[in-house]
């Protein structure tokens, strides 16, 4: 009977001690792998229900966990869930793609998400008696911005737009978003921002401008791969920078 139980999870075949307390969650499970192979030291593979794969290991000595969460809310909801009540996980930081939607915006650029709007019916089941604008940790935020800041990298900090599809209907969407000041579109943030604000959890995205759905400019495959390293390293100097405050 013992060799039926489920260790962990349906999605999740670990214990909370396979975890740090921050975890990065990139969508790709391949962007995973990638982290874990290029910066992470002695990373030790944690996951891969599903092919999700998970890796734990540290960066300059702390203890980090980078781990995909796949593509859109529904997939980012039930990830971020998990980790936050079932793993002791205290931050997740995302770091995925986004379109920009501003005109200032710009292709391989940094967008820091202090809150996310959103079309989704996800805060639905929290039966509130209006609308929850879901916001990012303001320490893991400001940490952030400083270490963009230090970098020179560049970056925009602001309101994104989470979006339930990719494929949109709507050709007028982008551009209704455009005039309220949203930085881009993405389809997975909210959620995480929702969930986190629910159980009283850290949680951040960082993503970079992969193309820009106004102007239709688009990176390269192997432009991505090159451009996606700069978020990685400022998502993992937020980790370090956290864990020593943390101290």
């Amino acid at each position: 009977m013992s060799d039926n139980i489920i260790q962990g999870t349906p999605h999740i075949n670990a214990t909370p001690a396979d975890f740090a307390k921050t975890v990065l969650l990139p969508g790709d499970p391949l962007r995973s792998k990638y982290i874990a192979e290029n910066y992470i030291d002695n990373p030790t593979l944690i996951n891969n229900v599903r092919g999700v794969q998970g890796y734990t290991g540290t960066y300059k000595n702390v203890p980090v966990t980078v781990m995909a969460s796949g593509m859109g809310m529904p997939s980012m909801g039930i990830y971020s869930y998990e980790l936050y009540t079932k793993f002791d996980v205290e931050n997740i930081i995302r770091i995925g793609s986004i379109g920009g939607i501003a005109d200032y915006v710009a292709l391989r650029d940094i967008v820091i998400a202090m809150g996310c709007s959103t079309n989704s019916n996800f805060a639905s089941q929290y039966n509130l008696p209006g609308t929850l604008a879901p916001l990012a940790n303001y320490e893991l935020l400001e940490t952030t911005v400083n270490i963009c800041r230090n970098k020179g990298a560049n970056y925009h900090v602001g309101n994104i737009i989470t979006s339930d599809v990719f494929y949109n209907d709507n050709k007028d969407f982008n551009l209704q978003w455009k005039r309220m000041g949203i930085l881009g579109v993405e389809m997975e943030a909210a959620a995480l921002y929702y969930t986190a604000t629910l159980l009283n959890k850290k949680a951040l995205a960082i993503c970079t401008v992969s193309d820009h759905v106004i102007r239709e400019e688009y990176l390269s495959a192997a432009d991505r791969q090159e451009s996606f390293t700069e978020m990685m390293e400022i998502a993992l100097e937020t980790v370090v920078s956290i864990h020593n405050q943390s101290k």
